[in-house]
């Protein structure tokens, strides 16, 4: 009697036909620029939002940096349901990324919230900037979910891990 090994395989990320549109679409490029920018916003804004709550100064950049990066978060969610129509065919909660934009809404109800509690004076400046922390906390979550699907779907193409082509690696013979 033959034993069978466990399925560990996974249902891939896209169908040949999705990553030939994810490939080809210009909101792909748009989502590579977008991410880095939010996240460097957040680590920015992250800083000033910690010395205003240790210091109790800087509220005022604190909070700009707050508006700024839900901003982009808004930008970043608006053109990223725009890229999920394209690849998959609906707007949000493709299959492929369903917990993803779960979290997702989760992400843009706290930063919404924190908006709310800005233009409304709901809370103090203190209580604002708590806010702010805990939609930072689920947006690192939903980030790093970002960056496992990244990371499953490069493993399931077969691509090979990307060394960025500098003179001393050229020189050294490491491929690119």
């Amino acid at each position: 009697m033959a034993r069978q090994e466990p399925q560990t395989a996974r249902r891939p990320i896209y169908t040949p036909e999705q990553r030939r549109r994810r490939d080809e679409t210009v909101w792909t490029l748009v989502q590579g620029i977008l991410a880095p920018v939010q996240f460097l916003v957040f680590l920015v804004s992250l800083a000033l939002v910690i010395r205003t709550l240790a210091t109790g100064e800087g509220l005022a950049w604190a909070t700009a940096s707050i508006v700024l990066k839900t901003l982009i978060l808004y930008t970043i969610m608006i053109t990223g349901s725009i890229w999920e129509k394209v690849v998959f065919g609906k707007y949000l909660f493709a299959d492929a990324f369903f917990w993803e934009d779960v979290v997702s809404m989760a992400v843009l109800a706290l930063h919404t919230a924190y908006l709310a509690a800005l233009l409304l004076g709901w809370g103090t400046g203190t209580q604002q900037m708590i806010l702010a922390l805990a939609a930072y906390a689920v947006y690192v979550v939903n980030a790093a979910q970002f960056l496992w699907k990244l990371r499953l779907a490069r493993l399931a193409s077969g691509e090979p891990a990307r060394t960025v082509p500098t003179p001393s690696n050229q020189q050294l013979g490491v491929a690119s």
